[in-house]
């Protein structure tokens, strides 16, 4: 595959911060991080600055964590401040929740304290679908209705936690807690592999001491300093970021 020569062809999907297009390569698309940020089903858009540039550069410093790990990621390459290369997956419409401490969605259904610290973390999974507000689903659901195998949500699962077990020490080390994160997976070419990202914008991230939320929580609660939060994780991560 001649990577230096890849370039965007056609539009092939639009989603509410990124954008994929086809390459020449029928394996391989381009995804683009745009600096469109959304909250609550995209009932509320807005434009900050900077933001397609961070999240773009932290998912490939983070996939190249995982993959340094073991765990096998779409991403190929940087291509530029905003895109990347990446395998084309058969994607499996269910993602998949770790909680390490109790935020969002979690304390709204059980009335538990936010913060509270979950042991063992707990695992969930929740439908990709936007009209019906992604819902909860169980592992049952999933196979009776085709959305993905026995053995590939097991497998999801196993990586899964490989991913909460990597990123828990590398936030940890420097100076922050990941209370929880969602992760989407595919298949390529028969195997099971982590897609989509992993930003600020799919992930809860405070800061270890002040418990100050640096993700996109800022976003959603009109708290400010979206962006400014992101470089923060990113510095901090020691992720290279153009001035």
């Amino acid at each position: 595959m001649e990577n230096q020569s890849m370039e965007k062809q056609s539009e092939l999907y639009r989603g509410k911060a990124k954008t994929v297009y086809t390459t020449a390569d029928p394996n391989f698309l381009i995804l683009e991080f745009r600096d469109d940020t959304s909250a609550f089903d995209g009932e509320r858009i807005e434009q900050l600055s900077r933001k397609g540039m961070v999240n773009n550069r932290f998912n490939h410093f983070i996939m190249s964590k995982l993959a340094a790990a073991g765990i096998p990621t779409q991403m190929e390459r940087l291509l530029s401040d905003t895109e990347c290369l990446v395998k084309k997956l058969d994607m499996i419409p269910v993602e998949c929740v770790v909680r390490n401490r109790a935020a969002g969605s979690l304390v709204r259904r059980l009335g538990v304290e936010e913060g509270l610290e979950l042991n063992p973390p707990t695992f969930e999974l929740f439908l990709k679908n936007d009209a019906l507000h992604d819902p909860m689903v169980n592992e049952t659901h999933a196979i009776a209705f085709g959305w993905a195998t026995a053995e590939q949500l097991a497998e999801m699962k196993r990586l899964t936690f490989a991913v909460n077990a990597v990123l828990k020490s590398l936030f940890d080390e420097a100076g922050m807690l990941l209370v929880d994160y969602k992760l989407e997976f595919g298949v390529f070419e028969g195997t099971i592999v982590l897609g989509d990202e992993f930003s600020p914008d799919g992930c809860r991230l405070w800061d270890k001491e002040t418990l100050t939320k640096l993700d996109k929580d800022r976003f959603r609660q009109g708290l400010g300093g979206v962006v400014e939060a992101y470089e923060e994780v990113a510095k901090r991560l020691g992720v290279e970021l153009p001035a």
